[in-house]
């Protein structure tokens, strides 16, 4: 399935015509799309909505395949999908931002054993906005010029909030 998404990912010809295919109300290229496209939405969703995860990207494949006859370019097709993504998750993420400030005032102890769910609890603490900022261009390895036009807002907004995110970030491991 890896190999499927990185072949997916790079805008193959098979991936063009399952794309076509969908387009024109082919049931099984929408299944094959679905299968293709799910791992990379949820994995997208998850690292941004955290908890609210699953919702954000039932959300975000519902609006994938109620627009898919939208994409101009069926090559453009993961980059379509992450915009997509993002919005939703941020969107899910702020809906039913349901941190408490208990939680807030717990900090994780730097070099615990469980450095994973130490990283969950931290991004956990950012704001959906900041989160998505992070993750995009730290972990997507996106620019920022790429970051801004996904999230629609100003290179400079996402310059300060990605500076306070990894402030945040620092701050809860000292």
């Amino acid at each position: 399935m890896e190999d499927r998404l990185a072949q997916g990912r790079q805008g193959n010809d098979e991936t063009t015509a399952i794309v076509l295919r969908a387009q024109n109300g082919d049931v099984l290229a929408m299944d094959e799309l679905l299968d293709l496209l799910a791992p990379y939405v949820s994995r997208l969703c998850g690292s941004i909505a955290m908890q609210d995860g699953p919702d954000a990207t039932q959300e975000a494949m519902i609006a994938i395949f109620r627009r898919i006859r939208q994409l101009k370019e069926p090559s453009a097709l993961f980059g379509w999908v992450r915009a997509i993504a993002t919005r939703e998750a941020v969107r899910v993420a702020a809906r039913n931002n349901r941190i408490s400030q208990a939680e807030l005032a717990e900090i994780p102890q730097p070099g615990s054993a469980e450095l994973i769910v130490d990283i969950n609890d931290v991004l956990r603490r950012l704001s959906p906005e900041h989160r998505a900022v992070l993750v995009l261009r730290d972990i997507e390895g996106l620019d920022e010029q790429s970051v801004s036009h996904l999230l629609e807002v100003p290179v400079g907004t996402v310059r300060s909030r990605l500076f306070r995110a990894r402030r945040i970030f620092r701050r809860a491991w000292t």
